[in-house]
This record gives C-alpha cells, structure tokens and sequence, in this order.
C-alpha cells in the first residue's frame, strides 16, 4: 500500500537545540487512505499473541512483554493493511516504517523477495514496542528479516538520545545500515541511499551476515575501487532521476548554500554536514516543500516543462507527516516528543504529542472513513483543500497561520515543561496526557478560525459577480 516516502534523519550536534531527530512523510498510492493516532498499551505475560499481515501470508508469534509505544495505522486495515507508521517507544526509542526503497533486478536475481515475508504493514508492530536502543532495533528487525524474509524494499529509520540509524533491506534478506554522524543529517527519497560501506567501522555501519560474500560470489560490485551500497544494490534510471532524486537535491538545496550538483545526478550525497543547525520548523518546511522559489515548483510561475518535471516533497497523497524529537536538554521523561501533521504538510500544522502519554485525543484516534469536521485528519485536509483552492490569493494567510501556531506551540511546549517538573511517575504521564488533549484543543480552535476565513475569503473570489454601473 506504502508508495513514495522522504525522509531526514538528524544527529543531535546538527539540531538547534541538540535533539536528535528523525522524520518522513508518509505518502500512499491514493490520496484519501485515511489514518489515526493511538496509545498501544504496555504488556506484560501475554501469552500466544499473534499478528497476521491482512496483505500477505505472513503471521508471527509476538513477545509476552513489551514496551508502551504509539501508532499511526490506517482506518481501513483490513484492505489496506495496518501499517503503524512511527511511534516513540517507553524508553524513548523511536523507529518509522518505512522509505520504500528498490533493489536492482542484478542483485534480486540470486536472493529474491519473499512473497508471504514480513513486510511494512506489520514491521513497526514486530519491533517497536521491543527494542532499547536505536542500534538493538537495527539488529532485532535485522534478525527478523533473516528468519522471515522480506516481500519488498524498504528502509526504516531508528533513533535514540544518542543515535540516528538508517537501515536499508535491499533484496529477500540483505539489508545494510549507517549511522548518520552526530554533526550530520540525511536524506532519502525511494532510491537506495548507503554510498561507501567501511566494514572494519562496526560503530557505523551493521549488516546481513554474509553480504560481501554475496556480492563477490555474484559478481555484484560495478566500482574498481571501495564498496558502494548504492552501486551495488540500487537502482539508478530515468524514473529515479526525475520522481528520487530531486527530491534530496532541494533538501541540500535548502541546507547548504553552496550546493551545486545537479538535481538529477545519481552521485547526490546521502549524509551531509550541516552548514547551519536544523530546527523543528527546518524540517516541517522540507517536508512540505515543493520546490519552493525554484522554477521546478508546481506552484510558481516557471513553464510547465519545469513545473512538472520533478515530483516534489510534499503531495496530496501525504496521509501524515512527522518528526520524532528526542530531546537532550530536558528530563528523559518528558523528553520525547511526536510531532505529526495529518493534512497536507504544505499547508498544516505539525502538532506536538509527548509520547510519555496513556491516550490521545479522540479526534486523532476515532477517525472515521468519510469526511467529518470533528476529526484531525479531514479537519487538516480541509485546510489543505481551501488553500490550494485559491493558491496565489490563499498562501500568504496560510504563511501566517503557520508561522502563529509554531510560535504559539513553541510557547506551550516551553510552559508545559516547566509545570512538568513537579510531577514524577504516574502523575507525570498523566499530567503530559491531559496537556496534549489541550494542544489539540488549541490548534483545532486554531484550524477552524482559518477555515472560517478561508470560506469568507473564497466567497469573495467567486467568478458568479457582475458589477454594473449605476448611470446605466
């Protein structure tokens, strides 16, 4: 069901305020596969629990303990499947599932997909709620993958206060991962990302247990020199030039002033170290960006030979976006923190859940099929469709909407933490509950005034209005 994703993932002395973050929009094949957010329980002794993939043939036993941990699934499971999305666990380990991401047809020829494997649908499920660290998640869905296979590409993001990890899964049972830098951050958008493997660095990169004797049994390996994931296991096309990756060549774009390789070039780095610190607000801007003040925005005013050359970041088919922030700075109790967006991110707020909580607010997790005000998803995609509506006379107001909620969210954040301070335990995870159902009380009061003007502002745009002179 997934489709094309992007992701960014930051190391903690890249960040503004030393979090270490991870982040991706979730874009599905259509646009309207409605989402919720919910509280997946701790659980303790749990006997002869299964999970069954509603997509494929694959069932599995799951662990009789396991760690509190959120979910964002589609609404429709059964056909679409479940695919839990991103969460933040109890121990504050986060992981999102997953960048889609394709193996040549060179390296798949002598380890195939596994058709009934454990796919994404139910991959978040398998490990989230049972890992420790960023790390320990890497090497448990790696152990996952060898026992079940996999039925297609896909990459899958891990962080904890100290680490950020990208691991690739390439064909059947191979996969690779590398930690992204402390003073670094990456990008991926659907196209094998891992350039040059060091397998004597055990630090920053883990693997398949025997993947080099499979390239060199295999003849895999194009380059004279080195060890190059990418070249090795990835595809590189005209599909990945114009829909991959330009994609990360405006996030460098964006990052670094003087970044200067082509939007379509194969070679396009995957890790890069910062020329600026990266905010929250950096990346909720990336995530919804389409080529913004370049002539290849949809948007803008270029010819439609740019404006439609490259698919951009942000997209109608972005069921949620988020960034996992684990902050350094503040107690760890309260120092992990969800940000999602169930509107287009182009045009919608990220709101920020602590993920030290028992529930969320009914109108994230009751989303109904069809379209209703009450709940979170079609609240924001409400948003999103009145504004591009009337884009050119819309966007400014949308600016300023954005720009008062971050300042606004910031602000409560800020005080919320403060009051945290008093309380510990239980109280503390109910406080932290009560207060997000209160951040989302306040950004729906926010969305449904922008609504409002929107619909007063719209009426007045309408082509139905005839001006006659009174002298007539």
């Amino acid at each position: 069901m997934e489709s094309a994703c992007t992701s960014i993932l930051v190391g903690k002395n890249a960040s503004l305020d030393g979090s270490t973050m991870i982040a991706r929009n979730d874009d599905t094949f259509l646009p309207l596969t409605p989402q919720r957010f919910h509280i997946n329980p701790a659980v303790k002794n749990r006997k002869g629990a299964k999970i069954k993939s509603w997509l494929n043939g694959f069932e599995a036993e799951l662990p009789e303990n396991g760690y509190r941990w959120p979910a964002v699934p589609n609404v429709d499971y059964k056909h679409n499947g479940y695919y839990d999305e991103s969460s933040i666990n109890e121990v504050n380990v986060a992981m999102s599932c997953t960048e889609s991401t394709y193996g040549n047809e060179k390296a798949l020829a002598y380890d195939p997909l596994v058709k009934d494997g454990l796919d994404e649908d139910c991959m978040q499920a398998m490990v989230a709620p049972y890992i420790n660290s960023a790390r320990e998640g890497v090497s448990y869905l790696g152990n996952l993958i060898k026992q079940y296979g996999s039925p297609a590409g896909n990459s899958v993001l891990f962080s904890d206060h100290n680490e950020v990890w990208y691991m690739e899964i390439v064909t059947g049972h191979l996969w690779l991962a590398q930690r992204i830098p402390d003073d670094a951050y990456a990008v991926a958008a659907n196209q094998v990302a891992i350039q040059q493997v060091d397998f004597n660095d055990p630090d920053h990169f883990m693997w398949a247990e025997g993947i080099q004797d499979y390239v060199e049994t295999h003849h895999l390996n194009p380059d004279k020199t080195g060890w190059n994931f990418r070249h090795i296991f990835g595809t590189m096309n005209e599909k990945d030039r114009h829909y991959n990756t330009p994609r990360v060549w405006y996030a460098h774009h964006l990052f670094d002033a003087d970044f200067d390789m082509s939007p379509e070039s194969a070679e396009l780095p995957f890790i890069r170290r910062i020329e600026h610190k990266i905010s929250v607000e950096d990346i909720e801007f990336l995530l919804g960006s389409h080529y913004n003040e370049t002539k290849f925005d949809p948007m803008g005013h270029g010819v439609d030979e740019d404006k439609y050359r490259y698919r951009p970041i942000g997209l109608n088919r972005t069921q949620n976006a988020h960034i996992l922030q684990l902050r350094n700075d503040v107690p760890k109790e309260q120092a992990a923190i969800m940000w999602i967006t169930m509107g287009m991110p182009t045009y919608t707020p990220f709101i920020p859940f602590f993920t030290n909580a028992n529930d969320t607010d009914p109108s994230f997790s009751e989303t109904p099929t069809k379209w209703d005000l009450k709940s979170a998803y079609w609240l924001y995609r409400t948003i999103s469709v009145l504004v591009e509506g009337h884009y050119s006379q819309h966007i400014q107001g949308n600016i300023d909407y954005l720009n008062r909620c971050r300042q606004e969210l910031r602000s409560t954040i800020d005080t919320i933490q403060t009051k945290a301070q008093h309380y510990q335990g239980s109280a503390l995870t109910e406080y932290l509950t009560t207060q997000n159902h209160a951040i989302v009380k306040q950004m729906a009061n926010e969305a449904n005034a922008m609504i409002g003007e929107l619909v007063m502002a719209g009426i007045n745009l309408s082509k139905l209005t005839f001006n006659m002179d009174r002298n007539l």
